[in-house]
């Protein structure tokens, strides 16, 4: 029994240095977060950028890996955990349509846009991805499955930082635009629930107007972040398809990630009814976990000096990607709930 159980023991010992430290960042996050306010996945990000120096230590190395990829599929797949089919059927198919059309349009916009900049269309399709999506937690699943390059590594870092400074802007800013329109509750509820990146502050920009804004947001947001699964499957056929020229080798990647996969079969069980509301809490706080502590990994792994050389294009972009996406949603309340 010993000798089956001492690989696993071996593996486990050669990851834990590289594993403790995203795991430490993740708790000091939690901690300031929890206490003095602010976003979790960028202070864990900062945290782990301090700490790049020992990205080069062969020890700390594998860990440092396996929390920025295998981690991070494991939160990305538990995000369905809070989704159910009955939630999205509520909204009627006006909302829905109009966040459909949203994040498409943002992704192209975003691909478009990006070689207008002077920058790869890799990154924007990543960004369009974050921005229309949910975006830190978007980020990092569409990075999951693009090419693994320090390029692409870097980019997926500065979306992360871009759209969570974005999001935190955008929380401030749209109830007050929300209330200036003099939109209805349901109505502001389906602008902040299809503007908003992060699911947080989704859930807090709604509470400023009211509980039924919050409810309605919520779930348009939740519809946004089941649009995840179809968007990473065709950037994942997108670059599977490019990178089966002849002249590269190696593995392909599978058309549909795993972690995909479990994403749509726990959104599936919770439709069915099959998680209890204290699993499906306990999922979602498991995926928050392994999220803040993959994001805190990518930041040890990531050079602030590399970074900053990006410039100010990036920003650039996923500002205009995020006011498209705001345009959207304004033009479909003004024109078709009037």
């Amino acid at each position: 029994m010993l000798s089956y159980a001492r690989p696993w023991i071996l593996q486990t010992r050669s990851l834990w240095p590289g594993l403790a430290l995203p795991l430490l960042i993740m708790l000091g996050a939690s901690f300031i977060s929890e206490h003095y306010g602010g976003p979790q996945l960028l202070y864990a990000l900062l945290f782990g950028l301090a700490f790049h120096f020992l990205h080069q230590d062969a020890r700390c190395r594998p860990g440092i890996e396996f929390c920025a990829r295998t981690l991070l599929r494991i939160g990305v797949a538990l995000l369905g955990a809070r989704i159910t089919l009955a939630q999205i059927g509520q909204l009627g198919i006006g909302p829905l349509a109009t966040a459909a059309l949203g994040i498409v349009s943002t992704i192209a916009l975003g691909a478009w846009l990006a070689r207008r900049f002077g920058l790869k269309t890799d990154f924007g399709l990543l960004c369009g991805a974050a921005v229309s999506i949910c975006g830190a937690s978007a980020a990092l699943a569409v990075a999951a499955v693009m090419p693994k390059t320090a390029e692409n590594e870097r980019h997926t870092l500065l979306t992360v930082v871009g759209v969570t400074g974005l999001s935190t802007l955008a929380m401030i800013a749209y109830p007050l635009l929300a209330k200036a329109l003099q939109w209805s509750d349901t109505g502001a509820g389906i602008f902040l629930g299809g503007t908003i990146h992060d699911v947080a502050q989704v859930i807090g920009a709604g509470l400023m107007i009211s509980h039924e804004a919050g409810d309605v947001a919520v779930i348009v947001k939740l519809f946004r972040v089941t649009l995840l699964v179809p968007v990473v499957a065709v950037l994942a056929w997108y670059w599977r398809q490019r990178s089966s020229a002849p002249s590269s080798g190696g593995r392909q990647a599978p058309l549909l990630p795993f972690f995909l996969i479990g994403f749509m079969a726990l959104v599936l069980v919770n439709s069915l009814g099959g998680l209890t509301p204290r699993f499906t809490e306990a999922l979602s706080q498991i995926s928050r976990i392994c999220l803040v502590i993959a994001i805190s990994a990518l930041g040890i792994k990531t050079s602030f000096e590399e970074l900053l050389k990006l410039g100010w294009r990036p920003m650039a972009l996923m500002l205009v990607e995020t006011l498209w996406l705001a345009a959207v949603f304004v033009i479909y309340l003004c024109v078709f709930t009037r």
